[in-house]
């Protein structure tokens, strides 16, 4: 971490290259917010070890010391990190899908596929209401195309929660109930 400057950006290293990235909007902020408040009061519900972390820092398995990756929220139930620093042992991240990182959100989904404590990654739009789940099968392989959820019931499996997909955009102008 000792390529990381302390000037209140929030960077992630890529490939050996540190890259800062773009503050999030105010959509992408409120989304974020609700995911992790909702599934923080769900894992305290159920009594769960587990704890949910706003942009905590994850290494991917593969080029360890070149990469770390910054996820909008993970969820981890293995208590502390490899140096305080980053996420250990992470079972679920999520990424707040905005147009402007396509990209950059996508290429970390794969990145975090290495990771082999990783269950699941969830890509929720900021734009429209829908999500992405890719779950890792019991061989430890991933499907080749997420599972779309566009309405109706949202299920984590790696943390036993299920939820209205519209939950997650309660606070936004996307929730047409507001």
């Amino acid at each position: 971490m000792d390529w990381c400057p302390e000037d209140g950006q929030v960077w992630q290293l890529v490939d050996g290259e540190p890259v800062a990235m773009a503050p999030a909007s105010t959509t992408h902020a409120r989304i974020q917010a609700e995911i992790a408040r909702l599934i923080g009061n769900h894992l305290l519900e159920r009594g769960s070890a587990c704890e949910v972390l706003m942009a905590p820092g994850v290494t991917p398995h593969l080029e360890r010391a070149h990469n770390v990756r910054v996820p909008d929220i993970g969820v981890s139930c293995s208590p502390g990190g490899d140096d305080g620093s980053l996420l250990s042992a992470p079972v679920l991240l999520i990424e707040i899908l905005s147009p402007s990182n396509h990209r950059e959100t996508w290429a970390n989904v794969w990145a975090y596929a290495s990771i082999p404590s990783v269950r699941e990654i969830l890509v929720v739009s900021s734009v429209s209401v829908g999500a992405e789940v890719l779950r890792r099968r019991s061989d430890g392989s991933w499907p080749e195309q997420a599972e779309v959820v566009s309405s109706g019931e949202l299920h984590l499996e790696s943390i036993g929660y299920v939820t209205p997909l519209m939950a997650f955009y309660r606070t936004t102008r996307l929730n047409t109930r507001r």
